[in-house]
């Protein structure tokens, strides 16, 4: 064994061990209990990140420890291959964007690889592949079939320069992110999976899931936003102008209707009416994201059309504004000023009337309203409902309108479809054709998979696709006659809902998924960042409930258990490219080897917790390796007895019980709490009382028990180290096939027991006794510490209280 440590030369020999004996190929075992840890697959930038070496080496710590539990383990791989960034890239590079994206798959695969990540490489997936994404438009198919999928025109970011719709985070200052042209709203065709009929059972299934962070539950509850109230119809000529309302309590102080610039009720205003004709195509080129609604200024413009109050009958004027959305609800919202912000800004604006018809339960509203009064109260102003409480009110009115047939007690959702066309190249094409006479007609099955052409380069503006009649230039599979293909793709978050289940069967080439599937899921662990907390976690949820449905798999969730790992910081910010900020793993791995950045990692923050970047801690866990190396080098020169507990005496029974009490701890840590810091720690300081402790002859079993615990309990956090380390202390096998070190619980077992000494409450001293002491030899002991009769002085003892196996507490006058 060589004398110094050399992480290069030792873990390129250890992972041609792994290579040679396959060890991290996994099989269906009926008989064994299995255990599924996934990592979110990476974009294939190019380069790992810090973020990626995080979140990866959480997910193989506890990979490798579960397989010392016994379990039959899963940890694959595969790459989120799809999507905008990489035809950024190809123009850049004057490349296509599937030779780029290959060309970094290859790259990262080999720096996870030098990392030491216990992946079955066997069942790699990449979304670009034909094999994956045929079962994506297969699956879509059978949905179009069932009717969970449809298609509709819809308002977007449009970007004339790139001729794509823009997401509204892609929209900056209201300019596309890529071109900087002006961006334009449009209504242009979309497709969309009704998510919205699966809307309650992805709320109530977030209480079945305890294995999740709370705040990601409560960001998915605000997401799918259940609301009750009632839908109520204001008379408009011989229509109705329908809304909803949480707060039926304030129908009577309606002093304006509100719509949207797309609304049926504008476009009919408009259409006699330049000036508002000009005001609504302003609103319609502006942004619609939600987020920007409550700062951005409140605009709006009367109709001059007047609706009638649904109760009192009054006329009430109907105005165009820009911070009503129609995509959300019916577009159109009865106006409160009393009693909503919003509306309040916007009467004040445009002089329009306030009127309050709620009053606080236990004062008097204070008039004139400076702001408005949002909490429910009692009612004032309201006709027959006055004096009743809000909550009564919501009752009481909500009858009258459904006898009146004027309204209906209802349960909405902020939640929307899920648009799913994205009119770009680089993507799964979405498998229908659009013929003249037969209208929309799905791709046959023994066509699939429609195929996208590879051999592209980006250049002008739009979709290639749109431009290659070889691709869309296609024969009606029902009439034979001309047709066109559909050009979309799929958004990229449609592959990212169910790869972690073809990863259970990923050669299969006769079905989406096979039997394997219900051995594997669901996914026991699931690890990734907290920004994936809405969109792509709630749409996986669903696309899981789509194939339950469909008899592809069996659970409910796909993920039992979810861990956040937080963000990898620098001088206090997210590291990235545009700060300067970032710190190369590869030249790290190259400069201390992999098991030092691992090391470090696990040990700098727990790994829900953002991780402050430290150039001397990544230094100090490579002193702390090459300690924990030559410590077990030195040990191994000398031959080793067989342990005799029976023989040690107090200073090795007490040594032999810090070995168990820290194999408890660390299981613990690492099995339960996954705070792998605090099991580093406790391991490191194991390490320093064997270091300690005098290599005697009958010492000597005794510290080989507590360095094979070390370097076990380790195993899972630096596996080359390790594993060299292992064969050193006389092992033949791998260690990763070695069972997790047992408690012994008779070495848990204590002579002695040190006890906290308070006087007055405030600790002043700590004394050790016989684990068997009374409580006169406890008091004598507590009331002899130097440090306690410094304190107590000349006082008078008035009592001493003491705590079994916990404290004393001496109080004094």
């Amino acid at each position: 064994m060589q004398a110094q440590y050399n992480p290069q030369v030792i873990e390129t020999e250890i992972q041609k061990q792994w290579d040679i004996q396959h060890a991290f190929q996994v099989t269906e075992d009926p008989q064994q209990e299995k255990f599924y840890c996934l990592s979110m697959f990476p974009y294939p930038s190019g380069r790992l990140h810090m973020g990626h070496v995080r979140n990866y080496t959480i997910g193989d710590v506890i990979t490798r420890y579960q397989r010392m539990q016994g379990k039959n383990v899963l940890q694959p791989m595969g790459w989120d291959a799809f999507g905008l960034p990489a035809e950024n890239a190809a123009i850049e590079n004057k490349v296509p964007p599937a030779q780029w994206t290959r060309d970094n798959i290859a790259y990262m695969r080999n720096q996870l690889k030098r990392l030491g990540l216990a992946y079955d490489w066997q069942r790699e997936l990449a979304t670009c592949d034909p094999d994956y994404y045929r079962w994506e438009q297969w699956f879509f198919i059978q949905l179009y079939q069932q009717g969970l999928v449809y298609k509709k025109t819809a308002p977007v970011n449009w970007d004339p320069v790139d001729q794509t719709v823009l997401a509204n985070e892609q929209v900056i200052d209201g300019r596309g992110w890529r071109s900087g042209a002006l961006v334009e709203r449009r209504e242009i065709p979309q497709w969309f999976l009704k998510i919205t009929a699966y809307a309650e059972e992805l709320l109530t299934g977030l209480e079945t899931l305890p294995g999740w962070p709370d705040a990601v539950k409560t960001m998915q509850r605000n997401w799918i936003g259940r609301s009750e109230g009632v839908e109520i119809h204001f008379k408009f000529g011989e229509a109705e102008l329908t809304v909803f309302t949480t707060r039926p309590d304030t129908l009577m102080g309606v002093t304006y209707m509100a719509v949207a610039a797309e609304h049926p009720v504008a476009q009919q205003a408009a259409a006699h009416n330049s000036k508002l004709a000009d005001f609504i195509d302003d609103c319609v080129k502006t942004s619609i994201a939600e987020a920007t609604l409550e700062t951005m200024e409140k605009r709006g413009m009367d109709t001059g059309l007047k609706a009638k109050h649904p109760i009192t009958g009054e006329a009430i004027p109907i105005w165009v504004a820009n911070f009503v959305l129609m995509s959300y609800g019916s577009g159109a919202v009865m106006s409160v000023p009393a009693h909503d912000q919003r509306d309040f800004e916007f009467a004040q604006k445009y002089e329009l009337p306030i009127k309050p018809v709620i009053t606080p339960l236990t004062a008097e509203l204070q008039l004139p309203l400076t702001a408005a009064f949002t909490e429910k109260g009692q009612l004032i102003h309201s006709g027959q409902f006055s004096g009743l409480t809000s909550a009564e009110a919501f009752i009481a009115i909500a009858e009258y309108l459904e006898q009146q047939g004027q309204g209906q007690r209802q349960v909405n959702y902020r939640l929307r479809d899920w648009g799913i066309s994205r009119q770009r190249y680089w993507g799964c094409p979405i498998p229908m054709i659009e013929c003249p006479d037969c209208g929309t007609v799905p791709v046959p099955e023994p066509d699939l998979p429609v195929l996208l052409p590879e051999n592209v380069m980006m250049g002008e503006s739009g979709s290639p696709l749109k431009r290659d009649p070889h691709f869309y230039q296609v024969n009606c599979p029902q009439c034979g006659k001309l047709a066109q293909r559909e050009t979309d793709t799929f958004d990229t978050f449609m592959e990212s809902s169910w790869y972690y289940a073809r990863y259970a069967s990923p050669d299969c080439r006769t079905a989406m998924l096979d039997e394997r599937v219900h051995y594997w899921l669901p996914v026991d662990q699931y690890i990734g960042g907290i920004e994936h907390a809405i969109l792509h976690l709630l749409y996986s949820r669903f696309f899981h409930r789509l194939m339950r449905d469909a008899g592809l798999v069996k659970a409910d969730e796909p993920f039992t258990c979810l861990l956040t790992q937080g963000m990898v910081l620098k001088d206090g910010s997210k590291m990235s490219k545009s700060k300067g900020n970032t710190v190369d793993p590869q030249a790290l791995i190259n400069q201390y080897g992999a098991d030092t950045v691992r090391l470090f990692m696990m040990f700098a923050s727990p790994p829900e917790q953002s991780l402050e970047w430290s150039d001397s801690g990544v230094e100090g866990a490579f002193r702390f390796l090459k300690r924990l190396w030559k410590q077990v080098t030195t040990h191994v020169e000398q031959p080793v007895s067989t342990l005799d507990v029976s023989r040690l005496n107090p200073a090795e029974r007490t040594l032999r019980r810090q070995i168990h009490e820290t194999i408890k701890k660390v299981s613990d840590d690492v099995g339960r709490r996954y705070t792998f810091n605090t099991a580093i720690a406790a391991i490191m300081e194991l390490l320093n009382h064997l270091s300690r402790a005098e290599e005697t002859t009958t010492k000597r079993a005794l510290i080989q028990e507590g360095l094979e615990a070390v370097v076990l309990m380790l195993a899972p956090i630096v596996p080359h180290i390790t594993q060299a380390l292992w064969q050193a202390l006389g092992h033949r096998d791998l260690i990763l096939n070695t069972p997790w070190p047992k408690v012994d619980a008779t070495a848990l077992q204590r002579d002695e027991i040190e006890l906290v000494v308070q006087v007055n409450g405030k600790l002043r001293a700590h004394i050790t006794v016989a684990i068997d002491a009374d409580k006169q030899t406890i008091e004598t002991a507590a009331l002899n510490e130097p440090n306690v009769q410094r304190f107590v002085g000349d006082k008078t003892v008035k009592k001493v209280i003491v705590v079994p196996n916990k404290l004393v507490n001496v109080v004094i006058a």
